[in-house]
């Protein structure tokens, strides 16, 4: 992959639909779209911006290709609501979202990023796991009923 063909932009309004969209794909390939995702997807503004947290796409070749986000959960940062398009995949955008994520979280001066995944998803399960994300105890209410791994990365 050309380098100089994939940049990662900030959430910009008109790419609502494009962040709601990737993640709704996924969603539905493999569970379903939960109350909160159907809240968080619909109003990023409102559930991830607002609250204090970011939103980041990958723009491959003027197209959309993934999105990756860092919702502010009051007593840490949760890496969530990460996709990229089955068109693009395998083009390592996830680990360049990833990454990018990681520094930014760094530039902020964070101490950790926690996530959420299913253990069915081996390969971002892997990814998580070479990066350098540690597995720790899922809490009994979490936010997600598909959730049975949580992980995190001290930075």
């Amino acid at each position: 992959m050309n380098n100089n063909q994939l940049e990662i932009i900030e959430y910009q309004p008109e790419f609502a639909k494009d962040f709601y969209n990737l993640n709704a794909e996924w969603l539905k390939k493999y569970f379903y779209i939960e109350p909160y995702d159907e809240m968080v997807l619909s109003n990023p503004q409102k559930y991830v911006l607002d609250p204090g947290g970011f939103i980041f796409f990958a723009k491959y070749n003027n197209e959309i290709a993934g999105v990756v986000s860092l919702i502010n959960q009051k007593n840490f940062f949760e890496l969530s609501k990460m996709a990229v398009s089955p068109k693009y995949q395998g083009l390592k955008i996830g680990l360049k979202l990833m990454n990018f994520s990681i520094d930014f979280a760094k530039q902020q001066k964070w101490e950790s990023i926690t996530l959420y995944s299913h253990r069915s998803l081996v390969p971002a399960i892997n990814l998580y796991k070479k990066i350098g994300f540690k597995e720790i105890p899922v809490e009994e209410n979490s936010h997600y009923e598909r959730s049975d791994i949580k992980m995190i990365l001290e930075l």
